[in-house]
């Protein structure tokens, strides 16, 4: 059974950093691409970023891109997503996810990640 924990998540002020890490376990990490996804109240779970299995192919939002990074550890079976620059709209539940093996290249659609983790909350202050 794979299992994805999300950590790291907190209180930040606006303008300021956080790394989120997940820690996956029970399959063969690196045949998956990995996301992280956000949830604020009110509003639908969306993709913030990807990466794909190797690494070489990476996905962000249009209102991250420059300011959030997503990485992995194959070796660790670790996923991180460093965000700077920070503003009180990317407060939400932040979720990791596992891609569907059987999916090619890296999704933004919800639907084809199988495993996700309990999520883990950033509130950005003004």
């Amino acid at each position: 059974q794979v299992q994805v924990v999300e950590s790291g998540g907190g209180l930040v002020q606006a303008g300021g950093s956080l790394r989120l890490s997940c820690a996956a376990s029970g399959r063969t990490f690196s045949r998956d691409a990995m996301g992280w996804f956000r949830q604020a109240p009110g509003k639908e779970r969306e993709i913030v970023a990807a990466i794909s299995r190797s690494t070489s192919t990476t996905y962000y939002t249009d209102s991250v891109k420059g300011r959030f990074t997503i990485a992995r550890d194959n070796a660790k079976n670790m996923v991180y997503l460093q965000m700077n620059s920070l503003k009180p709209e990317d407060t939400a539940v932040y979720y990791c996810a596992v891609q569907q093996t059987s999916i090619a290249g890296v999704s933004r659609t919800v639907a084809h990640y199988d495993v996700w983790g309990q999520g883990t909350q950033v509130t950005v202050s003004s």
